[in-house]
């Protein structure tokens, strides 16, 4: 990961911006830089993951016009032969040095050109203005607010910008900003056409297209790693993963000391794929003392991002301090787009589907923002195969009648499209528990019964009434709600609302987003 930052203002002094700045340094923590375009300010922490030398640091510069990129770039090596063939010479191995030359070249058609994860913005120096954009899913992170001149202001997290303005929202994904308007490019979640594929067919494809999407997240030239819950879409990234890299590749899984449910399957995924396997273990303590540094880091206050983000934001902090790994690949996406416990209970097809649009288009605000944060906050780089744009396109597309839980088995059809020796049969058509009650049921248990004993019930009353956006509606709730105000004061609204299942759906009317509380949980977490 690295972190991004631009002003094209002047009321705020160079100082304060840079210690706004300054408060992602852990996203980019092997060089900085911030310049004056002269119009304004850009600043850039690097993380080196690609061209790892002194001359793949941004800002990037092009005849006076100025880049900077948090981003990979996935199909950036024939592109830059095209461009060389213009007339371009680079100085970098870098993916993002191409980005400017592809502006000039495409200028606002550019992104809906690229494979990539990225959020940047550009100082068009021809135009005099700025120009940003983040990619379709929003795997990558962009805030943005206006200072009391109603000057723009962009930025990879909202920490950058809390304090320099009022109000920060998130950068919508798949969309681009020029000429004080937001644009959208591209919507991943619109169906050109239904595929009507036979169930064969469709196994296929979402096998083909999950193995390149797999292969192309592995070129780095720093170390990777990758997180292994145990579960079907992590033990998938690392089965495939260690397929194609023909070596032992290095996973890693967390759990509690008292009931980690998922550690044993993650050492039966590692065992059958010969990775080389490292286990975290964390207590109760662990859990509560990490609650603060986590809300801090996430900026939400949702309590299925927070819950899942403890265990992987303590196992992340483990990889970052035991190994020199900076690139991770994990299995975040899989859910939204194949169904989860609670879409079991969708009425039919087309509620399944539009309830899975909803998903996608909500994700760089919860499960995204979770892998991001976690992750990034490590000074580690996350990667996120179930989000490469073909294959969500493809998936996104199949006739929902066929996505429907109509086999017996959720996600039978990405379980049906591996069937072979990637995984033990039992592994493959397990039931997976969610990520938060995986770690220990009794993680999510010590949290609540902390929340319980902070506020009594007339306490709650008074202070739950504090907030009429996304009212808190438990006492764990409220608690994370005054945590996220400490350091985000007043500004909820960068979150639509809770992560819960569909309420209007017989079944989903729950109080808690856990899969634990649905009748259908069975033999998930056993």
């Amino acid at each position: 990961m690295c972190s991004i930052m631009s002003y094209e203002g002047s009321s705020i002094k160079y100082e304060d911006f840079k210690k706004s700045f300054d408060k992602t340094i852990s996203r980019g923590p092997d060089m900085s830089k911030i310049i004056d375009t002269k119009h304004g300010l850009m600043g850039f922490h690097r993380l080196a993951i690609m061209g790892l030398h002194e001359e793949g640091m941004q800002p990037f510069e092009l005849d006076g016009s100025y880049l900077v990129c948090n981003g990979e770039i996935y199909c950036f090596r024939p592109i830059k032969k095209e461009l060389e063939k213009k007339g371009y010479k680079f100085k970098s191995d870098s993916d993002c040095e191409i980005l400017l030359p592809l502006y000039r070249e495409y200028g606002l058609d550019m992104f809906e050109m690229l494979d990539a994860e990225f959020a940047l913005v550009i100082y068009d120096a021809e135009k005099d203005s700025y120009i940003a954009a983040r990619d379709p899913i929003g795997i990558r992170p962009l805030f943005y607010a206006y200072d009391k001149e109603g000057k723009i202001l962009f930025a990879s997290e909202a920490k950058n910008l809390v304090g320099l303005s009022d109000k920060v929202m998130p950068f919508p994904p798949g969309h681009y900003y020029s000429d004080g308007k937001f644009v959208c490019y591209r919507d991943m979640t619109k169906v050109d056409a239904v595929c009507y594929d036979s169930l064969e067919e469709i196994a296929k494809n979402i096998h083909d297209k999950l193995i390149k999407g797999i292969e192309k997240r592995l070129d780095a030239d720093a170390p990777v790693g990758f997180l292994l819950s145990g579960g079907l879409d992590s033990s998938l990234v690392c089965a495939v993963a260690s397929k194609i890299l023909k070596k032992p590749i290095e996973t890693f899984a967390i759990g509690m000391s008292t009931d980690a449910i998922d550690l044993k399957y993650a050492k039966e995924v590692a065992d059958y794929i010969h990775s080389n396997h490292h286990e975290v273990i964390i207590t109760k303590d662990d859990v509560l003392s990490a609650l603060d540094e986590v809300i801090s880091v996430l900026g939400t206050y949702d309590i299925t991002t927070i819950r899942a983000s403890i265990g992987m934001y303590l196992l992340c902090k483990a990889i970052h301090q035991t190994t020199d790994v900076r690139v991770l690949l994990t299995g975040e996406i899989s859910d939204e787009l194949f169904g989860y416990k609670y879409t079991d209970f969708a009425p039919d097809a087309e509620a399944f589907q539009k309830e899975s649009e909803k998903r996608i288009r909500e994700l760089y605000m919860y499960d995204v923002l979770r892998a991001d944060r976690c992750i990034s906050a490590n000074s580690l780089e996350a990667r996120v195969p179930f989000g490469d744009l073909d294959f969500v396109q493809y998936v996104m597309s199949i006739d929902p009648e066929k996505k429907l839980n109509k086999y017996g088995k959720g996600k039978y059809l990405l379980r049906h499209a591996f069937e072979g020796d990637y995984l033990p049969y039992s592994i493959l058509m397990r039931e997976k528990a969610a990520f938060s009650d995986a770690v220990g049921h009794s993680m999510v248990n010590y949290l609540k019964e902390y929340a319980e004993n902070k506020y009594s019930a007339a306490e709650f009353e008074v202070l739950k009434s504090k907030y009429s956006f996304a009212t808190p509606f438990t006492k764990e709730s409220l608690l994370y709600r005054e945590i996220f105000e400490k350091y985000y004061p007043d500004q909820a609204e960068m979150v639509v609302d809770f992560w819960m299942p569909n309420k209007s759906w017989e079944g989903c009317n729950v109080n808690d987003p856990s899969a634990r509380v649905l009748s259908n949980y069975g033999d998930s977490g056993k």
